[in-house]
């Protein structure tokens, strides 16, 4: 009897042995928050959300900050980061938008206004002609510093972000 125990007892520790155990996989890297929006908008680097991946068809820009639209159908890549007020160049303020649900066909509608409302509004559109995935680039200027009120729509979809410009 002793044996049979003793024989169980080996075989369930070779049984956890770490070469017939699963490894874990990595844990996802977490979002690291950094300056670039303001108001109710937080940008990021880093950890982007699985639908923002698939959404960019595994083909987002790595390194660069990016923002998450309220609500959480799209995000904007901060290539001109810091966003500059005026018309820079090298780097422009490029924003590389990716949204969560199908363009089918639509512009995407960028109206911009100032969160503190001292400016007039800001109207552009850019067309759904970029791939892969669910994308829209755009260089989006503003007159002045500050914090702006960028409200995106395509199709029935409506979203908004607020970014700082210097």
């Amino acid at each position: 009897m002793k044996r049979t125990v003793a024989a169980c007892a080996w075989i369930a520790v070779a049984a956890c042995n770490s070469s017939s155990v699963s490894p874990m996989p990595p844990a996802t890297a977490l979002p690291t928050a950094v300056a670039g929006g303001c108001g109710a908008t937080q940008a990021y680097i880093g950890g982007e959300p699985a639908w923002l991946t698939r959404a960019g068809a595994n083909n987002n820009p790595t390194g660069l900050p990016y923002v998450i639209a309220d609500p959480s159908i799209a995000a904007g890549f901060l290539f001109g980061y810091p966003l500059r007020s005026g018309t820079p160049s090298n780097p422009s303020n490029k924003i590389l938008w990716v949204v969560g649900r199908p363009r089918q066909g639509n512009d995407l509608t960028i109206s911009v206004s100032p969160v503190n409302g001292n400016s007039s509004a800001i109207h552009m559109a850019v067309p759904a002609n970029s791939g892969p995935g669910e994308i829209y680039p755009s260089e989006v200027d503003v007159p002045a510093p500050g914090c702006w009120r960028l409200d995106l729509a395509w199709g029935q979809n409506q979203a908004s972000v607020e970014l700082d410009y210097a």
